[in-house]
Formats: C-alpha cells, structure tokens, sequence
C-alpha cells in the first residue's frame, strides 16, 4: 500500500504545496527580481516537463515500466537517458526549481537539497541497484558513460 504513494510526483506536490505556503503566508519580504526570475521559473518548469515527458517516451518505446519500485524489463540508454540517468527525476528538480523561482519562494530553496536528496535515497540507489542486479555489464558500462544527473 504504502509503495503506491511513496511516488516521486507526490513528494514533488508536497514540496510544491509547502513553497506555495511559504510564500503566500510568509514571504519575508524577499525576492529574485521581477522579470528575469519569472523568465527563467518559466523556462525551468517548461524544461522539466518536456524532459520528462521524453524520458516516459523513451521508456514507453522500450516497453519498460517507469514505476519506480517496479522490476525493469529492459534498460534504456537512448534518447534523454543518454544525457542523465535519471532524466525523469531531473525534470522533478527543474519543476520545482522553476517554480520557487516563479513565486518568489527564497526561504523554501531549502527545499531544492532536501528533494534531490530524498530522490537519491528513496527512489534513485534502490532502482539502480535493481538495474546493477538485472544489467550487470550492461549497467556498469552505461554508469561510466552517463552521469547521474547531468
């Protein structure tokens, strides 16, 4: 039960949820500025759901799951994978990113460390470890030749 709401989405709602808080109740008077912040907000979350919807589609033509706490069928390492490992949880950060930026959020950039790290240990070493396990020569060619993240 508890897999099927441990989803990397939710806790990027979360985040976003608490961002929204922050800077609606308790702004504190900060801020990035006005035109160029909202520009590149923009452009950050427009990136991170165009790279994540690559990635799907990229795993969608491989016919593999992109549940995360599922067993892979095949791993993939075209199109965006072969940029990042991880280009779906990227897409995450630069959402997130782009809206703290977007709103003017300046106290919950906080947020930015504490979601890539929760990404990392919930969600990022148990899948490539299953990948390590399934793709063994495989994976470890494509660890060296991809980073993690960018």
């Amino acid at each position: 039960m508890l897999r099927k709401v441990d989803l990397p989405p939710l806790w990027l709602l979360g985040c976003l949820c608490l961002a929204w808080v922050q800077k609606s109740l308790l702004p504190l008077g900060l801020g990035f500025g006005p035109v160029w912040a909202d520009l590149l907000g923009g452009l950050l979350v427009g990136g991170g759901v165009l790279l994540s919807l690559l990635a799907l589609l990229d795993l969608r033509r491989a016919r593999t799951t992109f549940m995360p706490h599922q067993e892979p069928e095949r791993l993939v390492t075209s199109g965006v994978f072969r940029l990042s490992r991880n280009p779906i949880y990227l897409g995450d950060v630069m959402i997130l990113a782009g809206f703290l930026l977007f709103w003017d959020a300046v106290p919950s950039l906080v947020l930015l460390p504490i979601y890539v790290w929760l990404l990392e240990k919930r969600f990022i070493e148990p899948e490539e470890a299953r990948l390590r396990r399934k793709f063994v020569a495989e994976f470890r060619k494509y660890e060296t030749q991809t980073r993690r993240w960018l």
